[in-house]
């Protein structure tokens, strides 16, 4: 292709790209700031009805599995067969306490049972169990309102056999309820960021390293937090093995470990801080010495079925629908071909609504352990985008055939540290992803993750973030890095997302407000986030490059700019960024562009990178 057709092949585009909107019918643009007290009140009511959300996702899919147990129970001749069909619906179903199943002539004392209850809850359950059972007798399903014990929440669920002359009934211990009430406090940042021991206890401001006293949550905004006494420290030639002996003897390291990327190093010192080590490392030529700062989660059969038969779709996924993944599966329904790597707390690798979409990943936390989730975050994300579609079973995935590949760099409290994130990624993009999912951050811009990034963007990978969940415009970090796409959060009214982060920097927007999913133990949450927005725009992402494999990553991003539906004031804004992701409207532009276009010259994509960052 010659240059001067080129230039107008660029100009088409920008005309494609820049050209103004039409005036959008209802402007839903939002006020910037809330007051603190109204801004916590509003994420404690979508922490309550996540819960709230969980609650019925744990009782629907536990009444579930109660019929398919009694479909197994009715063809086993034995009783001692009757006995390890429960044993094994209570090992699939961990939170499933105590089952007995009995016939209507025998009492729940004659039935066979599987599991134990300590005496307290065995009586506070007592009354309600004799009463599933009597109402399970006469063909009606039962369950109990929520039972307190302690800081425990259980129910008692009785449900009929399909012949009328048997039944099922069970306590269900409701630890997910505590673990996503946990999970979405921190998550949405309605308590100040936790402090531990190697850890930076003051919070700092992320552009000065000024200490920062955090007395309220809605202090977090623009906050960083690091460890006390580390840095990492990219040199400008690398250094000998002398000079590092030299280093680490004159600071007293505890240990150096050095990233791939060129000459860049994470120190830990015995008593320096990390003011005292980035003065240290100044004389040593460097390209730069930062905070090593810490990254926590960003929450808040037949294939051409329209609607999916996964049990959970119809009355949760408020959120496929919306962004038009229906019909877009008209288009396209994914490839085995392009890998989505979830660089997150890891993934729960034997849940069934993810069999057979899991890759062996990757665990930096400890290398030598499997990337198991140990949080519930990396799990939910990931079957937002590939949980298994019309198995008849939980929830529908937004992709029916693309892998996940695990990569956990965040631990059991949700958090992580630079070198971890950025070596996922570094160790995402070496293993065949073509996009990678980042459902974390912080409001430090450190040149360590940025390398780390623009390692993977370099090897055309998309690379896709979760803005944040501080309401705030300061940017957060990865997303706000030029080659990372950042997502902000809608509800189901298109609505900016009243926790969602904004700015000039924001992509598009996606739902992230009560969206059900996979969570670890073969279980179901409803969770709120820009972390639940951002695995959306991750599916679309892997949706575009599996019809059209031929598209730079640029291009991918170009698309889901263009084919977004404009929401807030007409054209870009900072709420919304181009608007919300449109499935159908994306895979349409994917496929419509030809192989030509698609493997123009480096130089173009390039100029026209450089172009629209110039003008958007």
């Amino acid at each position: 292709m010659s240059k001067k057709w080129a230039g107008i092949a660029i100009i088409a585009l920008l005309a494609l790209v820049f050209v103004p909107k039409s005036q959008h019918p209802n402007d839903r643009t939002r006020p910037e700031s809330l007051s603190a007290e109204r801004e916590i009140e509003m994420k404690q009511q979508l922490v309550s009805t996540d819960v709230q959300l969980t609650d019925e996702l744990c009782r629907n899919q536990c009444a579930l599995a109660f019929h398919k147990t009694l479909k197994r129970l009715s063809t086993e001749p034995t009783a001692s067969n009757k006995i390890v069909t429960l044993q094994a619906t209570q090992k699939e179903h961990p939170h499933m306490d105590y089952l007995i199943w009995s016939t209507h002539n025998l009492t729940l004392q004659q039935g066979k049972s599987v599991g134990t209850l300590n005496a307290e809850v065995a009586q506070s359950v007592r009354g309600e169990l004799q009463k599933a059972k009597m109402i399970a007798e006469t063909g009606v399903e039962y369950r109990s309102s929520p039972i307190i014990v302690g800081k425990d929440t259980y129910f008692v669920l009785g449900v009929p056999a399909e012949d009328n002359k048997s039944s099922l009934v069970g306590v269900i211990h409701q630890e997910i309820l505590g673990q996503v009430a946990s999970h979405q406090i921190k998550n949405l940042r309605i308590v100040p960021f936790p402090s531990n021991k190697s850890w930076k206890i003051e919070s700092v401001d992320a552009k000065t390293l000024q200490n920062v006293k955090v007395n309220h949550p809605v202090d977090n905004k623009g906050t960083s937090h690091y460890h006390k006494n580390e840095v990492v420290v990219k040199f400008k030639q690398a250094p000998t093995e002398a000079q590092l002996n030299q280093m680490q003897k004159e600071i007293k390291a505890l240990k150096m470990n050095k990233l791939k990327l060129g000459s860049t190093y994470v120190f830990q010192a015995e008593t320096m801080e990390a003011k005292q080590l980035m003065d240290y490392f100044r004389k040593w030529h460097v390209v730069y010495v930062e905070p090593h700062y810490l990254y926590a989660t960003n929450d808040n059969s037949a294939d051409n079925a329209p609607v999916p038969n996964d049990i959970l779709y119809s009355k949760y996924q408020w959120n496929l629908p919306i962004i038009e993944t229906e019909v877009g599966w008209e288009l396209g329904k994914g490839s085995k071909d392009v890998i989505v790597a979830i660089v997150d707390t890891g993934v729960d690798v034997n849940h069934p609504d993810l069999q057979g979409h899991l890759l062996t990943g990757y665990n930096v936390v400890n290398p030598d352990e499997l990337p198991m989730d140990d949080v519930g975050h990396g799990t939910h994300v990931s079957g937002v985008i590939s949980a298994l579609v019309n198995n008849g079973e939980g929830v529908a995935g937004m992709t029916w055939y693309n892998p996940i590949l695990p990569v956990k760099v965040l631990d059991a409290s949700g958090q992580g540290n630079t070198y971890n994130v950025a070596q996922g990624i570094i160790w995402a993009a070496d293993h065949g992803a073509k996009v990678i999912n980042m459902s974390l951050g912080n409001y430090a811009e450190a040149n360590f993750l940025h390398d780390a990034i623009k390692y993977a963007y370099n090897k055309d990978i998309v690379l896709i973030a979760a803005a944040g969940n501080d309401n705030t415009e300061n940017p957060g970090y990865p997303a706000a890095y030029p080659e990372v796409f950042a997502v902000a959060a809608a509800d189901s009214n298109k609505n900016k997302a009243s926790f969602s982060n904004f700015g000039d920097y924001i992509a598009v927007a996606a739902p992230g407000v009560n969206i059900a999913s996979t969570y670890p133990h073969n279980q179901y949450a409803a969770l709120s986030g820009t972390s639940m927005a951002s695995p959306h725009v991750t599916a679309l992402a892997a949706l575009i490059r599996s019809v059209n494999p031929k598209l730079k990553n640029i291009e991918v991003m170009d698309i889901m700019r263009k084919s977004a539906e404009d929401l807030g004031t007409p054209g870009k804004d900072k709420y919304y960024g181009y608007g919300q992701i449109d499935v159908v409207h994306a895979l349409q532009q994917a496929q419509g562009i030809s192989a030509s276009a698609a493997s123009w010259p480096q130089w173009i994509s390039h100029e026209l990178e450089l172009i629209k960052k110039r003008f958007s």
